[in-house]
Order: structure tokens, then sequence, then C-alpha cells
């Protein structure tokens, strides 16, 4: 009994250091970029809380206002102020309708899966495809804390042809494991055996989307290459991130011979819309 008492109030000391961390105000975070005090801070945080810590908060503002995510407290500030892709979240909070299946390539966390699953309703689906174990656990964790039973995890990748790639998982580097990629050649490389699907498989049993959001670390090209009878038949708008400037002259070549035209959102972002939408 006692053992029980204290591990809980351990357990809860941390939680509550983990949400002091969360909301600390930038000017002190900076601090942490100071040569000799900042190292200092950060060997003392990580002795005070583990890496992988997480804690519940709400998004405090934007279209995702009110969304409870699991955030680490070192990463996730802009999740929880809702300053996360701010023009991505508008594009999908202003083109997404009620009853729409919408489609996350790279699903992550799920702040984008959350998003769409609330505006998408009851008579609508999100399929959230998320190749990284530990992550596809954590997006779960997301959409029940919400409540949001419209969300199917697909613990899968996206390619071009399905099968199997070796998978590289994130290093200790990005603690939200958000740069996952798949390795087609895997000589020579660490990885995991882990299942791909093309969308055009996918579809064969699943309902097509009406809007799709990419983020995949670079392989768009080969996630729409998979994806020729989705977009000639269905003509889902499309918002991805693309990775180099090669990618994206690429990619916009690929998807206007579909019959697309292009909006760029930002930097990084593209939006593409069918001419005639479906």
């Amino acid at each position: 009994m006692a053992r029980s008492w204290w591990r809980n109030n351990i357990a809860n000391g941390r939680d509550l250091i983990a949400t002091l961390m969360l909301r600390l105000p930038a000017s002190i975070r900076s601090i942490r970029r100071m040569p000799i005090l900042g190292s200092v801070l950060h060997t003392l945080s990580h002795r005070i809380l583990a890496s992988d810590q997480k804690v519940w908060a709400q998004v405090e503002a934007g279209p995702a206002e009110g969304i409870w995510l699991e955030l680490n407290p070192r990463t996730g500030q802009n999740y929880m102020r809702g300053e996360t892709e701010k023009v991505s979240q508008a594009a999908v909070a202003e083109r997404l309708r009620p009853g729409d299946v919408f489609y996350d390539l790279g699903a992550n966390l799920g702040f984008f899966s959350l998003l769409a699953a609330r505006i998408a309703g009851p008579t609508g689906s999100v399929f959230s495809f998320e190749p990284d174990v530990q992550i596809a656990e954590r997006l779960r964790r997301n959409a029940a804390r919400n409540g949001l039973s419209n969300i199917v995890v697909v613990e899968m990748g996206v390619w071009s042809a399905s099968g199997t790639l070796n998978f590289i998982t994130s290093d200790s580097t990005s603690p939200d494991r958000g740069v996952g990629r798949f390795q087609p050649d895997d000589a020579g490389s660490a990885g995991i055996q882990t299942r791909c699907v093309s969308l055009d498989d996918f579809i064969r049993n699943a309902p097509p989307p009406r809007a799709i959001k990419c983020d995949v670390e670079g392989a768009e090209i080969e996630v729409f290459r998979g994806a020729a009878e989705l977009l000639s038949t269905y003509q889902p708008w499309i918002l991805c991130e693309l990775h180099s400037r090669e990618n994206d002259r690429a990619w916009r070549e690929l998807i206007a011979g579909f019959g697309y035209s292009f909006e760029s959102v930002d930097s990084d972002h593209v939006l593409a819309s069918p001419h005639k939408e479906v």
C-alpha cells in the first residue's frame, strides 16, 4: 500500500513538472540556448523527466482549439498553442465538410486527424496512416481521449505498391518520432520491415477520400504513383508537404496529369485542387 502511494505521488509530481515545463514562456525556454547554463538545465531536466515523458494538454487556439493531445513537454508548445502549421490548419478547416472522408498520410500523433475527425463528424471518417508502432499507439490514445470514434488508425506506410519495406524510425534527436522514413534499398540500413499499401489498393476495401493530407518525409512522389485510379476517378483535393524543390517539381507534374491546379499554401505546403471537383 505504501509503495503504491509513493509511486502514484511520484507520477503525479512528474506530471505537474511536465505541465509546468510545457507552459514555460518562450523567454525562459530560450535560456537553454545559453552555452553553459543551457547545458546545465538540459542535463537537470533530463534527470527529472525522461525524454519520452508525456502530459495531456488542450489546444488553446485556432481551428483545433479544445482538442486534447498527449504532448512531450519539451516539444509540444506549438501544438498546445495551436501554432503548428497554422495556414494548413486553416486550409483543412475551410475546405473539409461534415460527412467527408479524409486520409491523413503520415499522421504522426494525429493533430490533423483529430481536427478533420471533429469537422467530418459522425457521418464522416478519417483514415490515419502511421507506420511507426509507438506513434500509432499515441494517435489511438489521442483519438480516445477526444471521443473521436470516426478515426481509423492504419498502422502501415503508403507507397507506390503494396508490400513490405524497410522503415527507419526516428532517433533520439526527434522526441516525437516525426521523421521516420522508408528505405526501398535496405542494404546496410538498420530498420524494421514494415507493411505498406498503395492508395489504389486501399480504396478497394475502404471508402475513397474527398480530401488528403500528405506529410511523408520525402516519399510523396512514391505515394501518388500508386494512386492513379484514385486521382482519376475520385479527384480528392490534396494538401501536401513537399520536402525539396526537386520533389515539388516532380509532384506537381505528376498530379497535374490528372487535371489538378495548384496553390502554394506556404513555403513547404501545396494545395492541389481538381479543375472540376467530383
